[in-house]
């Protein structure tokens, strides 16, 4: 389509100027196009043909020079420089080609007629080159917003990539913490920790790439909760309940361990733990609530790395989609996260 439409427009072009040339004349002059001779028109059809291509020629040539020079930038005053630069040359051009053929085959040259063969096809020109001037700088608009939408999303991979990278220690720390004090009691228990804790590394490892069922993410979870039961005390009041609904729905992997974890970490009081995920209008409403010491300084909203990260990741992987509420009163924490699925 390009090919022939670069083929035909010169000579569509300078057929339109011929056009536009004869009209104003030809009014002016109350004649008729179709009185003069054959033969005349004719030659002025084929010279004007031919300098359709010329003329596209030497824009072609000036909008590549224009392209070309990528380092500039694009004001009002560059723009103002191109469309002279085009006009200049283009009164160059017909000056040198169009008005002497019109001295020849009009019987003579008048001032009306040079200004007319000038004016006529430069804003013709001006009109062609604004639109594919303008079409170059928008395609070349679009392709610097791909280029920056690209560079944006790289750096955000690379920050998730840190924060896995931060997370991950502080994963280990705190299970083998729990590993190390079951040992003391009970070995074969903590052989079963070791296997649980190995099926959490291996989620962690392999399946952070990309989303993941939620089935499988609550069954991360759910493995992780027994992993904390071995070495919390068994005076533990422990509620968990996860909507059967929640299947194959897709999510981003490791958001929901946060909030569990905070929770076992902070549980105190009456001792007792609540996390429940629930499928409704398409989103998943995930809720972790437990008891505090009433005399607790440090808040869970201070809950460190975990926290922090998991908000940093949600802003990231759900921008203006998700909701994270963290509430404290004087006996309960509860940890409220909203995500689309």
């Amino acid at each position: 389509m390009n090919k022939k439409f670069n083929y035909f427009f010169p000579a569509f072009f300078g057929l339109l100027i011929y056009a536009s040339i004869r009209l104003v004349n030809d009014t002016v002059a109350g004649e008729k196009f179709w009185e003069r001779p054959w033969q005349t028109t004719a030659l002025e059809i084929v010279f004007v043909v031919g300098f359709g291509y010329i003329m596209q020629f030497q824009l072609n040539y000036l909008i590549q020079k224009f392209s070309s020079d990528t380092n500039r930038a694009i004001n009002s005053r560059v723009i103002l420089k191109e469309f002279a630069t085009v006009f200049i040359s283009c009164l160059v051009l017909l000056n040198v080609f169009l008005i002497p053929f019109m001295a020849v085959t009009d019987n003579g040259l008048q001032i009306q007629d040079v200004v007319i063969g000038n004016i006529i096809p430069g804003l013709y020109l001006l009109l062609y080159f604004a639109i594919v001037r303008g079409n170059r700088y928008l395609q070349a608009f679009v392709q610097q917003k791909i280029k920056l939408e690209q560079i944006e999303k790289d750096q955000l991979q690379t920050e998730l990539k840190f924060l896995k990278a931060q997370y991950h220690p502080h994963f280990l720390f705190n299970a083998l913490n729990t590993i190390y004090f079951q040992m003391d009691e009970d070995v074969e228990a903590a052989k079963k920790t070791v296997e649980k804790f190995s099926e959490l590394l291996r989620y962690q490892l392999y399946g952070q790439n990309q989303t993941v069922p939620i089935s499988r993410e609550l069954s991360y979870l759910q493995t992780y909760i027994d992993l904390q039961k071995a070495r919390m005390n068994a005076h533990l009041q422990l509620e968990v309940c996860f909507d059967s609904q929640l299947n194959e729905q897709p999510i981003y992997p490791m958001l929901l361990l946060p909030l569990v974890e905070n929770a076992f970490k902070y549980v105190g009081g009456n001792y007792w733990i609540k996390i429940a995920a629930q499928l409704q209008d398409h989103q998943l409403f995930f809720r972790v609530e437990n008891a505090v010491p009433a005399n607790m300084v440090k808040s869970p909203k201070d809950g460190g790395i975990g926290l922090e990260n998991l908000q940093r990741r949600l802003n990231m992987l759900y921008p203006r989609q998700h909701s994270l509420k963290l509430e404290k009163t004087l006996a309960s924490y509860q940890a409220s996260l909203a995500l689309p699925l």
